[in-house]
């Protein structure tokens, strides 16, 4: 099949980029279409706009898309290209993900120029994050810590950290190895010590629903192991997402046909966390990550997801 010309859109990120370019060329080998063809265009989103305050206080996930998505519902682009982690749950009307990209490593990397990994931290070394599901877990792991908010890009935290604003921040490894920075990885975290974000490490690519050329293009990159997984987790993010004040993180893994999930919430000091695990058939994928949200749901109580603090 070939396409007279399809406009991607992005975030003007240099991870955002390489993940619109890496569509880019996929859609290009996948179905001989002209490199010419394909063109990139960037946004601005709300969440590249806001500096001055965290994230969670600003409005959490959504703040990476919606100018992006409603680019693509405008007919401005023919398709979007995401980091499924900041995707919310619930897609606008007329938009639908059409296909995941094979995976990357899911786990969280530990970064410091001073210490080899988190538990070398002194008592009192400040970590920063501008992860509310980081800090929360940093905070279980380690109380005797100071946690500080920390964003920017991988070159801005790395200069942060040369200036003394912290010993360590993480990043997630999946970034870092598209970017070809895995070099700057001090130390990797299991996934049983720091459950990594529902989603990470995942691409996604958003068309409009009507679009069936789009979608036909589409559907020939889509990683059906991804998209399973994927599915798992964020029906477990909806099932539990009544605020972007809880820090919430899950993993599912599909194993010799299995899907196996971990789910966790924390409160954000880390003194409290709720976790369960399934297994299931990947057919089963949403409902068992439903389940599993609907579990953590009743054991935590409503007053859990109501912490503002």
């Amino acid at each position: 099949m070939q396409a007279d010309r399809i406009r991607i859109g992005s975030r003007g990120s240099p991870l955002a980029l390489a993940q619109a370019h890496e569509v880019a060329r996929r859609l290009a080998a996948a179905h001989g279409i002209d490199g010419a063809a394909i063109e990139v265009r960037t946004f601005k989103t709300s969440g590249d706009r806001i500096q001055d305050r965290p994230l969670a206080e600003a409005g959490g996930k959504g703040l990476f898309t919606k100018e992006i998505e409603e680019a693509l519902i405008a007919g401005e682009i023919e398709l979007a290209v995401h980091s499924m982690k900041d995707m919310p749950t619930a897609l606008p009307d007329g938009l639908v993900m059409a296909a995941m990209l094979p995976r990357e490593d899911v786990r969280d990397a530990f970064i410091s120029l001073r210490y080899g990994s988190i538990a070398d931290l002194p008592p009192g070394a400040v970590v920063g994050s501008s992860s509310l599901r980081r800090q929360a877990q940093v905070r279980r792991l380690r109380p005797d810590l100071q946690v500080a908010e920390f964003r920017g890009n991988v070159d801005t935290r790395l200069r942060k950290l040369e200036q003394g604003v912290a010993d360590a921040t993480f990043l997630a490894c999946a970034g870092l190895n598209r970017l070809g920075q895995s070099d700057r990885i001090t130390a990797v975290m299991a996934t049983e010590d720091m459950l990594p974000a529902v989603a990470q490490g995942a691409i996604g690519v958003e068309v409009r629903s009507a679009d069936q050329d789009t979608a036909r293009l589409v559907s020939a990159l889509d990683h059906a192991e991804t998209t399973v997984c994927v599915a798992t987790e964020r029906a477990f993010l909806a099932r539990l997402e009544g605020s972007c004040r809880t820090p919430i993180a899950g993993l599912a893994e599909l194993r010799d046909g299995t899907v196996h999930f971990r789910g966790m919430i924390l409160s954000p000091d880390g003194s409290r966390s709720h976790e369960t695990r399934r297994q299931g058939s990947p057919a089963d994928a949403g409902a068992m990550g439903d389940d599993a949200g609907c579990e953590l749901r009743a054991r935590a109580g409503p007053d859990f997801f109501q912490w503002t603090g």
